[in-house]
């Protein structure tokens, strides 16, 4: 049975915890403000549940125009356990799930593909990352399919995205805690267990449910120009997260960092990443499902690489035009696709950390940092 629970005390707990941890102190202030109005306006006159939070979420995201800022409802009280409890199942969600790498192909015509669901810390999936770039080593172009990655940790993006460039001294990201950091950056690796992926030209898959993690793989290969990206507008979340418990049954999804892209400037929060070939939703059907046998010709892969490359004249629309604006100002091309970068900076590297993401349910303070937009739970990891 669920317990009753006061729904000004529920509100007033969410302000709290917004207020204090919030990267944008002028959207939380503007939240807080809302669901407070509702709440006097009778909104929320919904018995506690799933209801209730989808309620509150929505207005929570009128506010602030953040998708990974909501509330999660769990009927089960052994969803909600403490920070060790939660670490260890999604250590064995992410093992489940092969740590992420769902398919590793060499594909006819001697392309390479590798179907990620979620970017694991190299911790996790450093050995699988590490093994299936040793089977796409000698393959003549790479198709990284993010259409279905859902989240992922940036030191896992940052492991991942330093096979595709000649040395450790690319500058990736930054993630900023709260309204004025401290910051912790995020670079290539200098040493790596498997062979880098150079002077060949990458392809990243994307749709409108890739999310996070799998968005910042995508965003930081394009703003330097390592690869092209094709399909959709992804869905928007830039803000490393952390999961704090309002009561029994409710937490709260509270960003407490931001991305920011040292070519850029910015991120893909609320606006996605935009592709540099866009294949719209209702064309999708023509091209996302992975050839069945290697010894079939990937015409579905191959279509995207071939209008991606440029070897004839495109079906889709082309979206090169709304890359990151920082493509124009560096000097590169907006059709970035062939030559990789070694996009090196001479700036030095800060000691200061954050505890950028994390899965885990807090009641004081930023738990480990552990996975990029998602919870423990496999439901709402898989939201």
């Amino acid at each position: 049975m669920i317990p009753p629970v006061d729904h000004s005390a529920l509100i007033e707990a969410l302000i709290e915890r917004l207020c204090a941890s919030y990267p944008f102190p002028d959207r939380a202030a503007r939240a807080a403000g809302r669901v407070r109005a509702e709440l006097a306006n009778g909104s929320y006159a919904l018995p506690l549940g799933p209801d209730l939070c989808e309620r509150i979420s929505a207005d929570l995201f009128q506010a602030c125009n953040d998708k990974h800022l909501r509330l999660l409802w769990h009927e089960s009280l052994q969803e909600s356990e403490d920070e060790a409890t939660l670490v260890a199942a999604l250590a064995e969600l992410f093992r489940l799930e092969n740590q992420g790498l769902r398919r590793v192909e060499r594909l006819a015509e001697n392309l390479g593909l590798i179907e990620l669901t979620v970017i694991p810390p190299p911790a996790a999936a450093g050995d699988a990352i590490a093994a299936a770039m040793r089977l796409v080593e000698h393959t003549q172009a790479l198709i990284i399919d993010a259409r279905a990655t859902r989240g992922g940790s940036p030191d896992g993006v940052a492991f991942l995205c330093s096979f595709l460039f000649p040395d450790g001294d690319v500058h990736l990201g930054d993630i900023v805690e709260g309204p004025a950091g401290p910051a912790r950056q995020y670079w290539t690796s200098a040493y790596l267990p498997a062979p880098r992926y150079l002077d060949r030209p990458v392809y990243v898959l994307t749709s409108a449910d890739t999310f996070s993690g799998g968005e910042e793989l995508a965003y930081n290969l394009q703003a330097l120009g390592r690869a092209t990206i094709v399909g959709e507008v992804t869905r928007g979340g830039a803000h490393p997260s952390e999961v704090v418990s309002l009561t029994e049954h409710v937490e709260l999804r509270l960003p407490v960092a931001r991305a920011v892209n040292p070519v850029t400037g910015g991120n893909w929060e609320g606006v996605g990443v935009q592709p540099d070939v866009l294949v719209p939703q209702q064309t999708r059907s023509t091209w996302p499902a992975a050839p069945r046998s290697r010894r079939s010709p990937p015409e579905r892969y191959r279509e995207a690489v071939s209008v991606a490359a440029g070897l004839r004249s495109p079906a889709v629309t082309t979206a090169s035009s709304r890359r990151p604006d920082s493509a124009s100002r560096s000097g590169r091309p907006a059709t970035m696709h062939a030559a990789p970068i070694s996009a090196s900076r001479s700036v030095g590297r800060t000691s200061g950390r954050t505890t950028p993401v994390s899965c885990a349910r807090s009641s004081s303070r930023p738990s480990a940092a552990v996975i990029c937009g998602s919870r423990s739970g496999a439901a709402d990891f898989r939201s």
